[in-house]
């Protein structure tokens, strides 16, 4: 199984006459044009998928996202209304239309996705309360044996100089880490937010995040990939361990 990530595309409305919004659009449309030329088999997108959280923006990110011809998955990121998402991809059935939160799972492939949704109204930080670490525990006792990747916008963990405490609650992600230890059949965390890439161990698992796909906002990023969109791709092992690429788009 191969899964194509991307993430804090920061799509802005179609009408917008900002420089940063027609080349946001344009740095995604030539990501899904390369992902379309891979054998991918599902497309997750871990969250700030639009700036302001406005309608017109979902309105064109489903646009642009309609030009794929795999599944895809979205999470919530601090930049997303939780409202407008759904309303704007109530076609997708995964996405809860009435619950308090955006999780769901996804049982249709070999690897078992577990979105978590870490977003709180008017909260930049992720929250994993006890609703949420709730949530998660009851999702992964119910399948103990197979092989899962968490998805979550935030990462619950310090990355750098950039991603340090103040942008996490730290009893919060310490429950987390307990939870996710507990289970190994947790192959992979695949994470956004910070807009850049970072690949460490934690809790017993891989846990990723990825560079913005909107060029405009990397971080931490040098060479081709500073000047050309990219994305991530995740290939299963036997073991159903997660080996992942960095891949930049030829289109």
């Amino acid at each position: 199984m191969i899964i194509a990530q991307i993430s804090d595309t920061h799509i802005m409305a179609k009408s917008s006459d900002k420089a940063e919004a027609l080349n946001r659009a344009e740095n995604l449309r030539q990501c899904i044009a390369d992902i379309r030329q891979q054998e991918v088999d599902v497309v997750v997108h871990t969250g700030d998928t639009v700036h302001n959280g406005l309608a017109e923006e979902y309105a064109h990110l489903r646009e642009i996202l309609s030009e794929l011809d795999v599944p895809f998955f979205l999470i919530p990121g601090n930049r997303d209304q939780h409202a407008l998402l759904r309303s704007a991809f109530k076609n997708l059935s995964y996405l809860p239309l009435d619950n308090e939160f955006l999780h769901y799972v996804v049982e249709d492939f070999p690897i078992r996705l577990v979105a978590l949704d870490s977003v709180e109204a008017g909260e930049r930080k992720g929250v994993f309360c006890a609703k949420r670490i709730a949530w998660l525990e009851n999702t992964l006792v119910q399948e103990p044996e197979k092989s899962t990747v968490l998805l979550i916008h935030h990462p619950p963990f310090d990355i750098s100089d950039y991603y340090l405490k103040g942008y996490r609650h730290s009893k919060d992600t310490e429950d987390l880490r307990i939870l996710v230890s507990r289970h190994p059949q947790v192959k992979g965390l695949l994470c956004g937010h910070v807009h850049f890439f970072h690949h460490e161990h934690w809790a017993g698992t891989i846990a990723t995040t990825m560079p913005s796909v909107a060029l405009d906002l990397r971080k931490g990023t040098s060479g081709p990939i500073d000047t050309k969109p990219s994305y991530l791709l995740h290939f299963t092992s036997e073991e159903g361990h997660l080996v992942t690429h960095h891949r930049v788009s030829t289109h």
